[in-house]
Order: structure tokens, then C-alpha cells, then sequence
């Protein structure tokens, strides 16, 4: 019981039992936790019903209403600490991540780093689908939170990452303060201040096959004010 991939859900009905196939499917024994946000189109039940057939690798924590991304990982963080996960890694359930890269973020994070990011945005790494301007403000979020923070990670917003489970131990995870993309930001923020290593994988990012993006400007603009903020905050707040 060593590696745990928390996928959070709101309706992802065209995609998880896809993605929960595929990411069994992969040498290595992964585990899977779905924190599904009380999806109104029956995700929960496809997830109920691949429960009987892998019993012992897949569960699942049902949340009334949509509570949020960063709120989802949190909860997420917590189950998999209390069960001694050693390796624990954030992944989005509609394929834009692809699962094959887990191999790859848990040999990099096992061989020494502390985090490891799948990053669109470190050599080798790129994004399939997206317009030109969703790219131009996800670089250009990428620059400025660097920028800011003076953080050493080229796509801080990813949420494709393995975490060492020292580092989700060492973070006061009650207190991390924000939900969407500065959620992403925040954690790795709060690593590296802890004096984690943190590494990146080149991935390539392919935008959802199925149903809805869930980007919006509350989002973007919570990750812009959120990291100024996080400038202010030392790991004790």
C-alpha cells in the first residue's frame, strides 16, 4: 500500500470508469480515491459499482455539494495520511492528464525529489487543444506567480503531482487557504518554503475529451490576488 491517486469529481460520468480501468491497468499497484462533490448525473454510482469488482483498491468519499478542488485534495490528503500512504498524487479525472505519466512522477519523486510536478511548461513538456488565449494566460500565470514567489517550478498551477507523504505530514493542511488554481499554487508554495525538493516531469497536457471545462474568472482571479497573499504568509498561518 504504498501509491494513492486522489481524483476529485463532479460529474464525470463520459470519464471514470475510463480513467479508473486505465489507471489499474498500470504495473506498479496503484491505488484510487475518488472524492466525488455529490455529482447530480451518477458518477458516485458507476464508482460504487467498480467497488465490487477491485474491492481493495478502490474507494471513494461522497461530499454533499460542490465544496471545491483544493477542499477535495484536502480531504483526500487526510484519508491517505491516516492510512500510511507513502506516495500520494493528484490527477484530474478526464484524461487531460494522461495515467501512464504516474510511472513517471512516482520514479522521479521516488529516486529523491519530494514533490514532483507534471508540468506543461518545463522542456519537453506541452499542451494539446487549447485555444491560443487559455495558453497565454496559463503561461502567463505560470511567469507571473514565479515572478512573485520566486518559486522554482515552471507550471505552478499543475495538478498533476506525487507527494512524498512527508510533505502533506509537514503541512499544516487545515490551514491551506484557497480552492481553485491557487490551491495548486499554494501547496507547492508551502513545500518548497518547508525546504522540499521539488521536481518536474514533462507531460503533455491534452485539454478534455469529455464533458465541461470547470475554468472560470473567479478562478483566475482568486490565483492572482492568491499569490500575492501567499508572499505574506509564512507556513504557520
Amino acid at each position: 500500500m504504498d501509491k494513492l491517486v486522489i481524483i476529485p469529481t463532479y460529474n464525470e460520468k463520459e470519464n471514470i470508469e475510463k480513467i479508473i480501468r486505465k489507471v489499474f491497468s498500470l504495473p506498479g499497484g496503484f491505488h484510487l480515491l475518488i472524492v466525488d462533490d455529490g455529482s447530480p448525473d451518477g458518477t458516485g454510482k458507476i464508482i460504487e459499482g467498480l467497488q465490487q469488482e477491485y474491492p481493495q483498491q478502490l474507494h471513494l468519499i461522497e461530499r454533499s455539494g460542490k465544496l471545491g478542488l483544493g477542499t477535495a485534495y484536502i480531504t483526500g490528503f487526510k484519508w491517505a495520511l491516516q492510512r500510511e500512504y507513502e506516495y500520494i498524487f493528484e490527477m484530474d479525472a478526464d484524461f487531460s492528464h494522461d495515467p501512464e505519466d504516474l510511472i513517471r512522477l512516482y520514479d522521479a519523486c521516488h529516486k529523491g525529489k519530494d514533490l514532483v510536478v507534471g508540468s506543461r511548461y518545463t522542456k519537453g513538456g506541452k499542451v494539446v487543444n487549447w485555444p491560443w488565449d487559455r495558453i497565454f494566460i496559463s503561461k502567463g500565470g505560470a511567469l507571473y506567480t514565479k515572478l512573485i514567489t520566486w518559486m522554482p517550478v515552471n507550471d505552478p498551477t499543475a495538478g498533476f503531482v506525487c507527494y512524498n507523504r512527508k510533505v502533506l505530514s509537514a503541512i499544516p493542511l487545515d490551514k491551506v487557504h484557497f480552492v481553485g488554481y491557487a490551491f495548486q499554487i499554494e501547496m507547492k508554495y508551502r513545500s518548497w518554503k518547508l525546504g522540499f525538493k521539488i521536481g518536474e516531469v514533462p507531460i503533455t497536457f491534452k485539454d478534455r475529451k469529455e464533458g465541461v471545462s470547470k475554468m472560470s474568472g473567479s478562478i483566475i482571479k482568486e490565483a492572482m490576488y492568491g499569490v500575492w497573499k501567499m508572499r505574506g504568509f509564512s507556513n504557520h498561518h
